[in-house]
């Protein structure tokens, strides 16, 4: 099938053809008749299969004008990267169109996003929080909507953007198409997409969590991480990890990897996670695309929102502790049919992780022998050796020494000691004998 097939306009036509882009990819065959019908869908796609172009091109189809300023289009999606990368996706395919299109996210000035929302607009792509604010502010008005768009529902979960998520559900109006995307279906994404819509279809192009087919994975057992980074530097030396994107467990893993690979990459040589400024990150993809950054270090936490083509190696330094994300990691290459390849380090620990992985896939991993002039290491980093349990408030507790016996006698005034005495009692000692409250006389 080619676009030409689909009901599509000419702007649309025009856009594809500066794109260079003649064939839908399955998902964006599939979905298109049911979403231009009005239906709600469920889109299951893997990762890199253009699932972006799969709701933008029928939503943009339907999208007419308007002289309203309130946006007629909702895209939320898990991260900043993925904000600018649909709105440069929208915006590469409304070539043509006079549409408005704005993007929004936290950890900028919300005053300057709030003004351009007030000058019009048509489509608003925005992170769950950010949006959640702009809602409740009353900026974004909601009542205008027409579709609403979820993409990767699964990762909204894994960075705990579920109750971001029932707020704007609570914003929606009554009718509106809902249309929802991600690269697995587990049965917590369900319950969120029933929340949603109870009646949608569901478009599935590969079952979730098959492997991808483009990739070959292949793994290592080493235990520590100076061994790990060992390891890393002999691969890099290889003349085919041209464009390597690395994967580490948590932040500090993450700059222990980069410090210790800074010394010989240093012009070559990436970090990007989210303690990193969004000029930071933005410029750091940019250099990482265009082929300036070799290897570029990252967490999980941009594993969906980076979309840098021509990745030739995917490493695992730490292994996911969930199946799904590793078929997310290990999407980022491979992509648009072209071969790519996935290493992954593998500790004792990780063992059971591995064995899920495998089972979600139905397919072994290759554990590989390591090469010969690895140097293996037992020293442990601060990172992994287990840390010292320190009690709540340990360092707020006074330390008070028993006082002994004052150095003289109180004075009679100070030997008083703090006594609730009743009223009768104080009656007594007063007048000598208890006094006792009249009854008092009943009127007739």
């Amino acid at each position: 099938m080619e676009f030409t097939e689909l009901n599509l306009s000419k702007p649309l036509f025009n856009a594809l053809a500066d794109l260079s882009l003649r064939k839908p990819t399955a998902i964006q065959s599939k979905v298109f008749s049911s979403i231009m019908a009005g239906k709600d869908v469920v889109g299951i796609a893997q990762t890199g299969t253009g699932k972006t172009f799969a709701y933008l091109l029928p939503v943009l189809r339907m999208w007419k004008f308007t002289e309203s300023l309130h946006a007629q289009v909702l895209i939320v999606v898990p991260t900043r990267e993925l904000v600018a990368q649909v709105v440069e996706a929208a915006e590469s395919l409304s070539t043509y169109i006079n549409i408005r299109i704005k993007g929004v996210y936290g950890g900028t000035n919300i005053k300057t996003q709030k003004a351009a929302i007030h000058e019009g607009v048509d489509i608003v792509v925005g992170t769950p929080g950010r949006l959640a604010d702009l809602m409740t502010d009353g900026v974004l008005k909601t009542k205008f909507l027409k579709q609403v768009i979820i993409d990767e529902v699964d990762e909204m979960l894994n960075l705990g953007f579920r109750t971001q998520l029932r707020w704007i559900i609570d914003y929606m109006p009554d009718r509106r198409q809902h249309l929802m995307f991600s690269a697995t279906l587990t049965e917590e994404v369900e319950l969120v997409i029933k929340e949603f819509t109870e009646y949608y279809e569901k478009i599935e192009t590969a079952p979730s969590g098959a492997p991808l087919e483009h990739i070959d994975q292949s793994g290592y057992r080493i235990e520590t991480f100076n061994s790990k980074v060992n390891l890393l530097r002999s691969l890099l030396k290889a003349e085919e990890f041209k464009k390597v994107l690395v994967f580490a467990k948590t932040k500090k893993y993450a700059d222990a990897i980069y410090e210790a690979l800074l010394p010989e990459m240093e012009d070559s040589l990436g970090i990007i996670h989210s303690s990193k400024s969004q000029n930071n990150r933005f410029e750091t993809v940019n250099q990482f695309q265009a082929g300036s950054c070799r290897c570029l270090i990252a967490t999980d936490i941009i594993a969906r929102g980076l979309d840098v083509s021509m990745v030739s190696h995917v490493i695992n330094f730490d292994l996911t502790d969930t199946p799904e994300k590793y078929i997310h990691r290990i999407g980022r290459t491979g992509r648009s049919e072209t071969k790519g390849v996935a290493i992954s380090f593998i500790s004792e620990a990780d063992l059971p992780y591995l064995t899920e992985i495998e089972g979600l896939m139905n397919q072994s991993i290759l554990i590989k022998a390591l090469p010969e002039d690895v140097e293996l290491s037992d020293e442990l980093i601060a990172l992994e050796k287990p840390s010292e349990y320190v009690p709540f408030n340990v360092h707020k507790v006074k330390k008070t020494e028993p006082s002994g016996p004052a150095f003289h006698e109180k004075k009679e005034k100070n030997k008083k000691v703090n006594r609730k005495i009743r009223r009768a009692e104080a009656m007594k000692i007063k007048y000598g004998k208890p006094i006792k409250k009249r009854q008092k006389k009943k009127r007739k």
